[in-house]
């Protein structure tokens, strides 16, 4: 799939292209889903069948079969993300089971191809069970050679990611997790230019606890911002909050005891004031004078989708800076910038795992896209910009090789 077929040629802005969609379109271009398999060899004479097929593939098959690791070659496995979902995180939709998100997941597997030139496929999943799901993408690890974690639930996407690095022996990442990280870090960095700081000088919230919001806060910590807020629906995640002491290994306990340094209580009040950056990535809506609570100068991400925590018109009278995931404003933070790259950098060096350090690599390669034409407008570049994900995965291979 081209990049032409994603974004209609004859749109002349992403808001007017969306507004101009209908149903009769939507529909009739899903009938039959959005992949195919095509041969990548001749299939036209004997000859060609006898070299694809047999006889000839039995010579091939005999010496993978002597030297498994010809296999990463001779076969596309190496080179094939699998996108994985048992449908109960999709979109805004919620749990809608396995085969209602399998219209995203083929979205998500033409992105690889498009953005990534990486073949991929769907594989949706009627379970929840972590340990199900884990033991049949074990039983399945010599057809792909890679696992992208899609539209799964918090906190068991959590538990699942973590088995699932440790019983395969390729990359995996849960890309609501870390790709929604990586752009994110990517755009801060940016906008600290933009506002005359420096990322290790702020002071930011993040508003949503859920699989997004604990790997966006994680990977500005690994950054070096020490002052991370968290926010969930109960308020400030501290290490004194009742609930969180009471479970200790929880990913909430594990962030209470990095993030918080000065033990903020209370709401989003109490979080924002003096803060310089807030990110939204919950339902929750930010209210505006929760807004003149900031610092002067301040940075505002609205990533909630497609109702922002708080409208662009509206923190645009009090932030220097804002962005949104959606793509009729400016700014769009899109994961489509960071998981074409990341896998096929870590593919390209044959990398295991996805690491910290690869993560922090794609996200200053995004921000160095942008720091020619930096503006207010203009902190991250356009996830149809051909340069990102070339300039992703060259930098997560070099750091996949240095490690």
């Amino acid at each position: 799939m081209s990049i032409e077929t994603i974004i209609p040629a004859d749109s002349t802005s992403p808001a007017e292209a969306v507004a101009a969609l209908s149903d009769e379109e939507i529909f009739a271009s899903h009938q039959g889903g959005k992949l195919s398999i095509s041969s990548s060899v001749p299939l036209a004479s004997k000859r060609d069948l006898s070299i694809a097929y047999t006889p000839g593939v039995a010579q091939v098959s005999r010496a993978i079969h002597a030297n498994p690791e010809l296999a990463k070659t001779l076969t596309w496995a190496q080179r094939l993300v699998v996108v994985v979902s048992d449908g109960t995180a999709v979109l805004g939709l919620g749990n809608i089971g396995a085969s209602a998100s399998l219209p995203v997941m083929e979205g998500k597997s033409a992105l690889f191809k498009a953005f990534g030139e990486l073949d991929s496929i769907p594989l949706v999943l009627n379970t929840t069970d972590v340990d199900a799901i884990v033991e049949t993408l074990v039983r399945l690890r010599p057809s792909f050679g890679a696992v992208n974690l899609e539209d799964i639930a918090a906190p068991r996407c959590f538990e699942l990611e973590e088995k699932l690095i440790e019983a395969l022996d390729c990359p995996v990442m849960h890309d609501d997790q870390h790709g929604t990280a990586v752009v994110v870090l990517a755009a801060l960095t940016n906008a600290a230019k933009v506002t005359g700081r420096t990322l290790g000088s702020l002071r930011v919230v993040v508003s949503g606890a859920g699989a997004a919001g604990i790997a966006v806060a994680e990977i500005l910590l690994t950054a070096g911002i020490s002052d991370v807020v968290l926010l969930d629906s109960r308020g400030t995640i501290s290490k004194d909050r009742a609930d969180i002491a009471a479970d200790p290994a929880s990913k909430k306990a594990q962030l209470a005891a990095r993030s918080n340094p000065r033990g903020v209580t209370g709401g989003p009040g109490e979080a924002l004031l003096g803060a310089d950056v807030f990110v939204g990535v919950s339902s929750s809506k930010l209210d505006e004078e929760h807004l003149k609570l900031m610092n002067h100068s301040s940075i505002v991400f609205a990533l909630s989708n497609p109702d922002p925590e708080v409208l662009p018109e509206v923190a645009s009278k009090y932030a220097a800076v804002v962005a949104t995931g959606r793509s009729d404003f400016p700014n769009q933070i899109n994961n489509v910038l960071a998981f074409p790259g990341i896998f096929r950098g870590a593919l390209d060096a044959g990398a295991r795992r996805i690491t910290p350090a690869m993560k922090l690599a794609a996200a200053r390669a995004i921000a160095e896209l942008a720091e020619d034409e930096l503006s207010a407008d203009y902190i991250v570049p356009s996830p149809l910009d051909p340069r990102v994900a070339p300039a992703v995965s060259a930098a997560v291979a070099a750091a996949a090789e240095a490690e």
